[in-house]
This record gives structure tokens, sequence and C-alpha cells, in this order.
């Protein structure tokens, strides 16, 4: 028996006592009746026995009436900062139909006169024909000043005219290298902007203000509290993409007393700097390192972003996109590294003790994320850095054992493992006809013995993580109509879908001798749902929902 395992003192007291209610551990496959008890912001016990004599002295006992408590989620994978600050400008997340989108930025530009530039985010492609909409349409009902609004999947942008003008885009502009510019039939720019070439507004339009990003990250942070999350890992901190620094946003939070959540943040590889970037890297880890608590936030990850999306063509693929008529083009999508460059300074990063965190969409991407991991191996030995590959639109079978094998995390965003109209129109129909078939394959990944760890990506979909395991487990989209994306078999159960998102993510954020399960000695980070998912039909998981959410021992959030 171990410390852990230890029957709980005679002397003991709980602080605040839970019972009546179902206990999901994360130390067998379902639940038990019974109760909880916390002391000095720790799991005391989970023993229905104990826990029931606890609850005679405990200073707080809660009547679960039958709900649920589960270990507190983890995204593995969410850009809190950026999703909060968009909640604060013009959020399109909302809007389904063009109409839908244009009437947002017309009433949101209406009502914000005093702005310089309409800036925002969250348009869904889909919604506009080819996924690409034009200039003109913003110029209609913005004319007089520039407009620059991400896409649902922050891989794309739309601007108007104004806005193309003072960037200094024109027929003669040359497409970057990691970016594609849509143009007019005379080499006009027409609107959309995909990866590298949004990079061409940096010079011109406005970043976040220090305030406003901190505004952000506290909205954010409500947001996810409200949604069971008590544990994240940002996965871009730092400068990046024309945001601004995130690192100070985070500093202060700490400082403030106002970060409840716990934070792995994983710093940002900039394509352009190279290996004389690991030098700041390290600095600003070791400095996190001194400076705070390493339970509650550490920088000692980095992202490294693979490729693009598929839905632009720019996911790298190891098979040749089709075109619109089905006939195969020249294009395998965007390495932004090159393979080699990439496995040295993976291996350089690995051997100073970084945990990568790939973005790795298609299927070449991620062939190349694990060679760059393998040569870490290989050079470095087995370092326990846990390393992690996120997103995994399309994986190549010869690949899925070498998750396993080489000791990488699955990163999984499982919302999006089901049919729906971008992947039916926009990405589907450009790939092998078998390419649903290699979509997502949790399953597999499972058999095969790799770790899971999951997470939203938001504000690129919806945080919420029932509604992801619900997919998980199913493979369909809530009341979609449409059929299952691929075969039975990459179905997640009930238990591994949890597990994922509680204790697989622990285990990459390295709290996982802390939290991710309820066990005594554990934080009591945990979330009470309002029923008990062990008993629910299958189809019906995303209806239920959070009702509390409590982060070492004290309640952080109620539903009303």
């Amino acid at each position: 028996m171990n410390a852990q395992e230890a029957p709980v003192s005679s002397a003991a007291h709980a602080d605040v006592v839970f019972e009546n209610g179902w206990i999901y551990t994360g130390t067998a496959s379902a639940p038990v009746f019974g109760g909880l008890a916390i002391a000095d912001g720790r799991i005391l016990s989970a023993d229905p026995a104990e826990v029931a004599v606890l609850a005679a002295t405990a200073d707080q006992r809660v009547d679960l009436g039958g709900r649920l408590v589960i270990p507190g989620f983890q995204d593995a994978h969410v850009h809190p900062v950026m999703a909060g600050v968009e909640l604060l400008s013009c959020d399109l997340s909302a809007c389904n139909t063009a109409e839908e989108t244009l009437d947002a930025i017309r009433n949101y530009a209406t009502s914000h006169p005093e702005l310089e530039w309409i800036l925002g985010a969250g348009w869904s492609m889909d919604a506009f024909p080819g996924g690409t909409p034009t200039r003109q349409a913003l110029d209609a009902i913005v004319p007089d000043r520039p407009v620059f609004l991400e896409n649902r999947d922050h891989h794309g942008a739309w601007a108007n005219s104004r806005a193309l003008e003072l960037a200094g885009l024109e027929a003669g502009t040359a497409d970057p290298a990691d970016g594609r510019i849509e143009r007019e039939p005379d080499g006009t720019p027409s609107g959309t902007l995909h990866e590298g070439a949004m990079s061409l507004f940096d010079g011109v339009r406005p970043r976040a203000t220090g305030e406003q990003a901190y505004a952000g990250l506290l909205a954010a942070q409500e947001h996810l509290l409200s949604l069971g999350i008590t544990a994240w890992q940002d996965a871009a901190v730092g400068e990046f993409m024309g945001s601004p620094d995130t690192v100070p946003t985070y500093r202060r939070a700490l400082d403030e007393g106002a970060l409840r959540v716990r934070v792995r943040g994983a710093q940002w590889w900039n394509r352009e700097a190279g290996e004389a970037q690991l030098e700041t890297i390290l600095a600003r880890r070791d400095e996190a390192a001194a400076t705070a608590d390493p339970e509650r936030f550490s920088l000692n990850s980095v992202k490294v972003m693979v490729d693009g999306v598929a839905e632009n063509f720019t996911a790298a693929m190891h098979e040749c996109y089709r075109d619109h008529g089905g006939h195969l083009t020249d294009n395998r999508g965007i390495s932004f590294f090159d393979p080699e460059e990439m496995a040295e300074f993976v291996t350089a990063l690995d051997g100073a003790g970084v945990q990568v965190h790939f973005h790795a969409l298609g299927d070449r991407a991620v062939t190349e994320a694990l060679d760059a991991v393998e040569r870490a191996l290989e050079t470095n030995g087995e370092r326990g850095n846990r390393h992690h590959l996120a997103h995994l639109q399309v994986v190549r079978p010869a690949d899925v054992p070498r998750f396993a094998a080489l000791g990488a995390t699955a990163n999984i965003q499982a919302l999006w493992a089901c049919h729906e109209e971008q992947l039916d129109t926009l990405t589907l129909p450009f790939l092998p006809d078998d390419a649903d078939q290699h979509h997502y394959p949790f399953g597999d990944l499972v058999a095969d013995g790799a770790h899971l760890a999951a997470g939203s990506d938001w504000p690129v979909s919806s945080a919420d993580p029932l509604q992801a395991i619900h997919v998980a487990v199913n493979r369909v989209s809530p009341g979609s109509g449409r059929p299952p994306l691929g075969d039975p078999r990459q179905r997640l159960t009930l238990a591994q879908a949890l597990d994922a998102y509680t204790q697989g993510t622990a285990r990459i954020n390295h709290l996982d001798a802390v939290t991710g399960r309820l066990i005594p000695g554990y934080f009591a980070d945990l979330a009470i749902l309002d029923r008990n998912l062990f008993e629910q039909d299958p189809e019906r998981l995303h209806e239920a929902r959070v009702d509390e959410t409590w982060v070492a021992g004290e309640r952080v959030y109620q539903r009303a």
C-alpha cells in the first residue's frame, strides 16, 4: 500500500465533503456512488465509508443529489488570450451564413464609430463560396475604414480594399513563401489571405494593447471555468502571428492573484528566427521557474507549427490535393520547416529539457514531426519531455504505431472528428477517395498504445469539453443528421475520452502527480456535472452541463 492509498487517520478533518453522488476518480472505468472529502485544498478521501465518517465533522457538506464529480477538465491546446480579445472585439463565431456574418460586421462597425480599424475573427469558411469572401463584400458595408477579420481557424483572413491599400498589397505583390493571396483575374488581391500572407498586415494593423490582452485573459478564464476547465496548455505564448506578447499578461494575472487555473505555456517557435531564439526561450522558461509556482504556471514547452490546414490546401500531405474537377494537382501543402532543420532544432529543444508541442494536421506533417521526435530520442535518449502532436486530421496507418514507440502523445481536438459542412465541402472532395477513413484515427492510436490528451483549439472551435467528448464517442456532431466519420473502431469509450481530457492532459502538462485524478493528496481541482454521464444515452452526452467548478478546494464557478 502506498501513501496515497493509506487509510485516512481517525483524527483527520475535512473542510468540504461532497456526498450522495457519483465520483469518477479516473482510477477505474466507471464512477462509484458515494462522496469525496477535501482538506487544505487537496483530496482527503474518495472512499465511500471514510467520506461518510468525515462528513459528520466537516466544515461544509455539499449534497450532490445524484450528480457526477469528475477531475477538472484540462485543455491541451487552447488560445485563451486571443479568444478573450476576440470576445471583446468583432466576434463572428456565432454566425453561420454570409448574411449573418455581414450583418454582424455592419452592426459592430456602426456601434464603434471611434475605431480606426475594424478587427475581429470567427467567420466560417463554409459560409462563402470556396471559403474565400471578397473585399467588395466588406467595402459595401465598411467603405471608409480598414477591416481585417481572421477566420474561425485563424489560418486565413478577410480584408477590405482600404486595409489592402494600407498594407501595400496590389497585383504585383508576390505571395510569401509560407502563404497565399487569393486574387482576381488581373492579379489584384481579392480580399482573402492564407497563412503567412496575413503577416503582410503586421506593420499597419493595430495590435491588442496590454490592457485589452489582460481583459481578454480574464474573460477567457471566466468562460473556461464555466466549462469545468481547471488547467490548460496555452498553445502559443509570446509574440506570434501579429499577436502581442502574452507572457506579461500571464505574469500580471499571477502577480495580482487573478489567475485561478493552472497554465503551461508553449512558447512560439518563430519560423524565421532559427535556433538563435533558443537562448531567449530558455531564459524565459528559467525566469518563470524561478518566480512562479510551477504547479500554477510554467513556460517549459515550445509550439512548433509544422503545416497549415486542409481547407486552404496548406496542410502538408503525402499525396497531392485534387482540383475542383477531381484531378491531381502538384500541391502537397506547405511544410513550414525543412524536415532536416526541424529535426535539428527539435533535438536541441529536447536536449535542453523542453517539451515540443507540434501543430501537425496533414499526414506528411505528422510524419515529419514524428521523424523529428525520433531524431531527438536517438540523439538524447529518453528525457521525459512528453512531446505531443496536436490536431492529427490525417494520419498514415504506418505512422499510428510510431506514437507509442516514440512516446509521443496524440493531442486530439475531438470536436472536429465528424462530418460537417467545412469538412465535406472544402476538404474531403480534394483528398483521396478514402481520406475519411484516415481522419482523426483515435481508436487506432489507443489500440496501438498511444497516450491521448485532449483540447479544443478555442477560439477555432467551442471550448466545451462535453461537446468534444460527445463527438469522440459518437463520431457525429449533435443534431447534424450526417453519418459517423470513418470506421466505428475510431470511436472512443466515454472513459477514454474523459481520461484524455483530464489525466491525459495533466500528463503532458507535467501535472499528473498532483492533478487529473481524484485521489488522496491530489489537488481538489474538479467539476460537478448535472448528471452521471455513464448512465446517459451516448447520443445525449452533449446535453450534460457543468454545475460547479472547484480549484484547490475552492468553488470558482457555480451555474445560475
